[in-house]
């Protein structure tokens, strides 16, 4: 009997070993778009010592692109640490959010999962984390971004940035924000290069639009909360406990219109904290260099951070001083929320109201710069706030304005934050125009295009050719400075455009009435030359020059020698000092001048600055003082193409 029992037990187990592994067992695979998530968290927390584990969750079947940690993008630059994270409905951390993100492109954006139907595009990141000894409560620093505005505010069509904090000890608690937050301040026009600074080419942001990256007034077609730091909830939690924190970001009504949430700096802290921030920014309006007689727009962005209202008490909450060297523009002051007027008595901006808790207001104002202030005054701008910090009713603490585009990581009160409270500033340019100006290309960069400005105004330009023909910067020879500018042209080669010097002499508000430069070519082994067109701004020729190579010369090898010639009913020669008039290798310098309203002066010098020939020719078909470009081509196309090096390049100028 037992030997039977044993000869059946053991093929009972041979039968459900071979059952076993004939069968397919079902074992869940990790899904598509999720991964532990820990670079993500790391790049959130100050502290990463508090980190246990985490799990990053999106609806991108190729990956995980809804969710990135990144250095800076756009005006997004970490506020604790070097990098943070940034969570999207869409492709995270694109340079622009449209469809293939493509400029312009269609705002719809990009979408994973049923364009129309559930379930919708989201991403989060769950993170468990050890609270440290002493700690009662989280906060974190965000930044929520969305394409829906400004066209679905208040419909269904709302993505959702959300936050979960769950405590064994005290529960449960969340955060929402959307479109419709009250903190909601900021249009494209703030928030350039974070790929939601997008423009409706209609000029009609409340439409469905083709967009791109052009600023338009109307037309900003995304938005922005401010920067919100220590913000959210005030989430509570226990010391020495494990919490779960859940970051999520997901799409409402649809999956069409792409948001994200710049997310940093999660810390613990001992206490529950109120908070203002206040940041100030300024633009010249017309979009250039700030100019006596210009408009600045500033923009005053003050947030609170905390869990409780500032109330609207006795006193300005907000005071703002009208910047020396500047005259206020009536009318011009506005605020998202509260009360904004300028005191004439004063000469402030004032204002007051209530922000609500994680919500913001921002303050708008232009002023005009005075005429006759010296050149290069900086225009400095630093409001104050006024604010409760103990819920008294009665603003007992102040905060001062500081500019948005500056970070230098001073602290001010020593309570381990960076608040630097720098005064906004712009340097204004008392614009003179010069009597003469110089490119000597020292400052370009070798084997490219070469580009001279004058107090920030472009003047100067060149395109480039490389390969077997040069138009381009030399740094291997040179007259006088470091270095040249070196061209060797050949006329049976395709350029895409005419090879030119390019002349914007109205961003100098003058004319010009003389144009000169130092040149060298030496000897050739055959027929070549370069010709010079000389161009208004509308195109017509001012005057010609042409340098020819003639078969005059002594040495077997270099048998050509250079002449050069001007035009004045055909071509009249410019003598050298050298015998036969011929330019042998050595350095010359040409000058074109306007001579009265019917001639052209040329004079040409030696490498000592001698002159060695002067010409009075007939002024061509337009006005010498409206120079716009020199086209430089050849007629001929030898196999040993001669290079010239031109230096010392400069123009005389008139009003």
């Amino acid at each position: 009997m037992k030997k039977i029992f044993f000869r059946n037990v053991a093929l009972f187990l041979i039968i459900t070993l071979l059952i076993l592994t004939s069968t397919n067992f079902y074992v869940e695979k990790a899904k598509a778009g999720s991964y532990d998530g820990q670079d993500i968290a790391l790049a959130i927390l100050a502290n990463q010592s508090t980190y246990i584990s985490s799990y990053y969750l999106d609806k991108d079947n190729d990956g995980c692109g809804q969710g990135t940690v990144l250095t800076s993008l756009g005006r997004m630059e970490p506020t604790n640490g070097p990098t943070f994270a940034f969570l999207s409905t869409g492709t995270a951390g694109v340079s622009i959010v449209t469809t293939d993100e493509e400029n312009p492109g269609n705002e719809r954006g990009t979408w994973y999962k049923n364009r129309y139907g559930r379930p919708r595009d989201q991403a989060s990141i769950t993170m468990t984390l050890q609270v440290p000894p002493y700690m009662h409560y989280l906060y974190y620093d965000f930044q929520f971004f969305s394409t829906e505005y400004p066209e679905y505010i208040g419909s269904k069509y709302n993505d959702k940035f959300e936050v979960e904090v769950n405590s064994p000890s005290k529960g449960t608690s969340t955060y929402v924000c959307d479109v419709n937050s009250g903190n909601f301040v900021l249009d494209s026009n703030y928030i350039d290069g974070t790929g939601f600074d997008i423009f409706a080419q209609s000029g009609i942001p409340d439409d469905v639009d083709i967009v791109d990256t052009t600023p338009r007034s109307p037309g900003a077609d995304a938005g922005a909360t401010a920067l919100i730091t220590r913000g959210g909830e005030s989430h509570p939690v226990s010391p020495n406990e494990e919490i779960t924190v859940t970051f999520s970001i997901r799409d409402g009504g649809d999956n069409q219109f792409d948001s994200g949430v710049f997310l940093d700096n999660l810390v613990f802290l001992g206490y529950a904290r109120t908070e203002i921030i206040a940041r100030e920014t300024v633009e010249d309006i017309n979009g250039k260099l700030a100019e006596p007689g210009e408009t600045l727009e500033y923009n005053v962005i003050i947030s609170n951070t905390g869990n409780a209202n500032q109330n609207d008490n006795d006193g300005n909450e907000f005071e703002n001083p009208i910047p020396a060297n500047t005259t206020y523009i009536p009318g011009s002051v506005s605020a998202t929320s509260g009360s904004a007027v300028y005191n004439d008595t004063t000469n402030k901006i004032n204002w007051n109201g209530m922000i609500a808790q994680e919500s913001s207001v921002m303050i708008t104002y232009q002023v005009m710069i005075n005429p006759g202030i010296e050149n290069g005054t900086i225009i400095s701008s630093q409001g104050t706030v006024f604010w409760d910090s103990n819920e008294d009713g009665t603003n007992n603490d102040i905060e001062y304005t500081d500019d948005a585009s500056v970070d230098d990581g001073i602290d001010i009160d020593d309570d381990g934050e960076t608040d630097d409270d720098d005064p906004t500033e712009i340097l204004a340019i008392a614009f003179e125009p010069p009597t003469e100006v110089t490119e000597d290309f020292s400052d370009d960069t070798t084997g490219e295009n070469a580009t001279q400005t004058y107090l920030t105004r472009l003047w100067f330009e060149t395109n480039t050719k490389t390969v077997e023909s040069n138009f381009e910067v030399a740094g291997n020879y040179h007259y006088s400075t470091s270095k040249s500018f070196k061209i060797k042209l050949r006329n049976n080669e395709d350029y895409e455009d005419p090879l030119t010097w390019k002349y914007y002499l109205s961003n100098l508000e003058s004319n010009i009435i003389w144009w000169e430069t130092w040149f060298t070519c030496g000897n050739a082994s055959e027929q070549a030359d370069l010709n010079l067109t000389f161009k208004n701004d509308d195109n017509q020729d001012i005057a010609k020059i042409r340098f020819e190579y003639v078969n005059q010369g002594t040495h077997y090898l270099t048998p050509w020698v250079l002449k050069m010639y001007y035009y004045d009913q055909g071509w009249n020669e410019l003598n050298s000092g050298y015998f036969g008039g011929y330019l042998y290798n050595d350095w010359y310098k040409l000058r074109i001048e306007q001579h009265g309203s019917l001639y052209v002066n040329y004079t040409l010098y030696d490498s000592s600055g001698e002159l060695v020939d002067f010409k009075q020719g007939n002024k061509l078909t337009a006005s010498f003082s409206n120079l716009g470009e020199i086209q430089w081509t050849s007629s001929k196309s030898p196999v040993a193409c001669p290079m010239f090096f031109f230096d010392e390049h400069k123009i005389g100028l008139t009003n």
